[in-house]
């Protein structure tokens, strides 16, 4: 079963947009750590408010790059 060429360049971008939302949101959260962490050092008595803000933070960003793997999934199925 051969793929036509506009399928073939829907699993393309589906595939390239699903890797840039991970590529991204990996990037995103390595950068808040680093952020929180140099936080916390510098300001120990604050840790608790830095660590729980990290947290909200970092769920935020991997909702966004889940919901953007979802429309990169749904780009496939849906014509």
């Amino acid at each position: 079963m051969w793929l036509e060429a506009g399928s073939t360049v829907q699993y393309l971008g589906a595939a390239i947009g699903a890797g840039l939302a991970a590529i991204g949101a990996g990037i995103g959260i390595g950068s808040l750590a680093s952020g929180a962490l140099q936080g916390i050092a510098r300001q120990p008595s604050a840790a608790g408010e830095i660590r729980n803000n990290m947290i909200l933070t970092a769920a935020l960003i991997e909702g966004v790059a889940l919901i953007a793997e979802v429309v990169a999934i749904l780009v496939i199925f849906l014509k």
